[in-house]
């Protein structure tokens, strides 16, 4: 990997952070507070929520396995996805490389930013390969972004091909891991140590229930984490999320149960499924979700919309002609929506 400070774009490098009122002082329980203009009246909704999100993070601590300093919050996983551009990416100068097909704010935030994006597609499979990968790279290339499972093949990448792209590789490889709770391969979050380059992203929005108070994670080195911290919005995460995010983490039992039965319901679904006269194929996969090759996905989706039932239609993605993306729910809306296919003619 290159010295940080050759990888992060110079004027990040030397910028001067937003200086949060609550970030001024330090050493002593305070009371009266009497420095952010803010109202002093109803409370607690009056006061700025944590810029840093302390309490947070030391409870994901435990948890994940990480320390505090090397987590990063911000609103949803995509904040941090953003971030990798802001941080390392000159616009017009630089490029990523990217696993294809996956999840698509990859893309999104490199044409916001005005990055070259470089897709690289998976084998028939849906395998990545780490020479193709490291191949497509040039002198400009910042980032690599590899999600595992893969949204939306729902497929592992290799251990193997990954670490091979972190040894050979010079800027920061991204790790996507918000389905890996309903995978049982070790995860990279816990080796951000032997990878100074990795980051790793996560989520409270799939196995732990919580899209809708929008907390994304990012696991990396303190430097890295350090520099997100200057880059963001000083309070990106407000008060209703930080709380919420606290209640969900004191009930671990309740994610346990959750994935348990979610990893149950998708193996019947994958055996009902492929049991289907409309379907073709149905592909192995890790996460919460899965694809399958069916005879006509745009009419089948359709006909699905029109009684009330939402998949999602994956035909125009590349290496996904005519397939379906199917996310497990509960064993009610499961056998509803195998129950409809039976019923198409």
């Amino acid at each position: 990997m290159k010295q940080l400070r050759d990888l992060v774009r110079p004027n990040i490098w030397r910028l001067a952070p937003y200086s949060s009122a609550r970030n001024e002082y330090s050493g002593h329980e305070a009371h009266v507070f009497l420095d952010a203009n803010e109202n002093p009246y109803n409370a607690p909704f009056n006061r700025y929520p944590d810029p840093l999100q302390a309490k947070v993070k030391e409870e994901l601590s435990k948890i994940k396995g990480v320390p505090a300093d090397c987590i990063f919050l911000g609103n949803g996983s995509d904040e941090a996805i953003d971030l990798v551009y802001r941080v390392f990416c000159r616009p017009q100068v630089d490029n990523v490389v990217a696993i294809e097909p996956t999840y698509g704010m990859y893309k999104v935030c490199a044409d916001i930013n005005d990055v070259d994006y470089r897709p690289v597609l998976l084998d028939e499979n849906y395998e990545m390969s780490a020479d193709k990968l490291l191949a497509a790279c040039d002198k400009h290339t910042k980032a690599i972004w590899i999600c595992s499972p893969n949204n939306p093949t729902g497929n592992n990448m290799s251990v193997e091909e990954i670490e091979k792209v972190l040894k050979n590789f010079d800027g920061v490889v991204v790790v996507d891991e918000a389905y890996s709770d309903f995978s049982t391969i070790p995860v990279f979050r816990t080796r951000i140590k032997e990878f100074p380059n990795i980051i790793v992203l996560n989520t409270m929005s799939k196995a732990w229930g919580c899209a809708a108070i929008r907390l994304g994670m990012a696991f990396a080195s303190k430097e890295i984490v350090d520099l997100f911290n200057k880059v963001k919005y000083p309070y990106n995460v407000n008060l209703l999320t930080q709380q919420q995010a606290l209640k969900a983490l004191d009930s671990r039992e309740d994610v346990e149960k959750w994935v348990s039965l979610l990893l149950q319901e998708r193996s019947k679904m994958l055996v009902s499924f492929a049991t289907l006269p409309v379907t073709l194929k149905v592909y192995p996969t890790n996460a919460n979700f899965f694809l399958a090759k069916m005879t006509d996905a745009q009419g089948i989706y359709d006909y699905l919309v029109a009684k009330g039932i939402i998949v999602r239609n994956r035909t125009r993605v590349k290496l996904c002609k005519d397939c379906l993306r199917v996310t497990i729910g509960t064993k009610a809306e499961n056998t509803e929506l195998l129950s409809a296919l039976r019923e198409l003619k």
